[in-house]
């Protein structure tokens, strides 16, 4: 599924400030979220056709000098359409700990980074001059909170810097929760502060101990509340929120109620391809292999339609098409799915190494040893110092065996 916010990163240690939820009244948020041509830019972003979104967005930034939300609107849209070229944005890559485990190198385009981080510097200007005449100024400290968030999930996910991404993520967390303290009604805020609480509250016993020594604490409960009250009113941020909460709940083995959450996002975005595909990835995990083999099988029919998605990365459909009928022993046309993935146009690097270790592995299990060298030698060339490359080593001399 596609993340407007890899909030995992936000969470992950940030000083912890006391909010409340008013849950009730009036929701407020920035006027300039209701513009036409705002919303207009958001329905493309939300199909994923960035180019069309990035076009109208640089539009109004260009009628808003020195708003830091029209310029938080543009680096939303460019720091999404880079993840998304890079295959970052499925939540399979999520799903369980290992992305923040090994090495996962993804290929840095310095120009996009520089853009990136040029207008995240534009928004911490813009902020300052705001808030140097009004300390209490809602709109640009939430604006500030997202741009930090917005920066730290792009070193996490693409440079794996996660240090300094989590030092900004510190901060970014800061500016939202002080949001909320002003005005517990601006929900668009409560999605940094709710992923917080629910990650914090997540931790394993031992790192919450360690944590509380620091003065840092989380609840679940909290954090999902605050997470649900955003699905159900955010201006801006409904969508993420729901794309937070499948999440969570496909990590806690919640299927069903995860199912029914993207289904919910599905319906409001039919053309978004990765809402359509997290549904066939949450069959999978159900277990329910063949039903997940026919929901590839249908995003993939519906993405050689003319229009139907403007943005299909058809390596994450096959992927999981692989994972799925693996899952149900069917080696052979596992392997096909996988390679299919791997050698699709524009797979990003990681991906593609996932892809062919998987394929040996599935290859190695069919009994195809000659084929799962290649497969193995392959993913070695796509990146021999990466964790996938070192398991194609281990792999090229002891055949995997379940």
């Amino acid at each position: 599924m596609r993340f407007r916010i890899p909030t995992c990163f936000l969470a992950a240690g940030f000083a912890l400030v006391p909010v409340c939820s008013a849950h009730a009244g009036d929701v407020h948020a920035n006027p300039l979220n209701a513009d036409p041509l705002v919303r207009e830019a958001y329905q493309h972003f939300y199909d994923l056709d960035y180019p069309a979104c990035i076009a109208l967005l640089e539009k109004v930034h260009a009628a808003h000098p020195g708003d830091p939300g029209p310029t938080t609107f543009l680096l939303e849209a460019r720091v999404f359409e880079e993840l998304y070229r890079q295959d970052l944005l499925d939540t399979t890559f999520y799903a369980n700990d290992g992305f923040l485990t090994g090495k996962h190198p993804a290929p840095e385009d310095p120009a996009r980074r520089d853009r990136i981080f040029a207008l995240e510097d534009e928004v911490e200007h813009e902020t300052d001059a705001r808030l140097g005449k009004n300390p209490r100024d809602v709109d640009a400290l939430y604006a500030r909170g997202w741009a930090r968030s917005l920066r730290s999930s792009y070193m996490a996910m693409v440079e794996r810097s996660f240090s300094a991404a989590f030092h900004i993520a510190l901060q970014a967390h800061s500016d939202e929760a002080k949001v909320l303290q002003i005005d517990p009604n601006y929900v668009d805020a409560e999605l940094v502060v709710g992923t917080y609480q629910y990650v914090i509250g997540a931790l394993p016993w031992g790192f919450k101990l360690l944590f509380g020594f620091a003065g840092i604490t989380g609840s679940k409960s909290k954090g999902m509340e605050l997470l649900h009250d955003d699905f159900a009113r955010g201006p801006m941020t409904s969508m993420e929120a729901g794309t937070v909460i499948s999440l969570f709940l496909r990590r806690e083995a919640k299927y069903k109620e995860a199912i029914a959450v993207v289904r919910t996002l599905k319906a409001r975005y039919p053309h978004d391809f990765l809402f359509c595909l997290e549904e066939a990835n949450l069959n999978k995990d159900a277990g329910e292999g063949m039903a997940a083999v026919e929901a590839y099988g249908s995003l993939l029919n519906d993405a050689r339609k003319p229009g139907y998605f403007p943005s299909a990365h058809l390596e994450l459909a096959y992927f999981g098409l692989g994972e799925a009928l693996r899952g149900q022993r069917h080696f052979a046309d596992a392997a096909k799915a996988y390679e299919q993935a791997a050698f699709a146009p524009g797979a990003g690097a990681e991906l593609k190494r996932r892809s062919l270790v998987a394929a040996g592995k599935a290859r190695d299990l069919n009994g195809e040893r000659a084929l799962a060298v290649q497969d193995y030698q392959w993913a070695i060339a796509s990146g021999s110092d990466t964790t996938q490359g070192e398991i194609a080593r281990r792999l090229l001399k002891t055949p995997y065996q379940e």
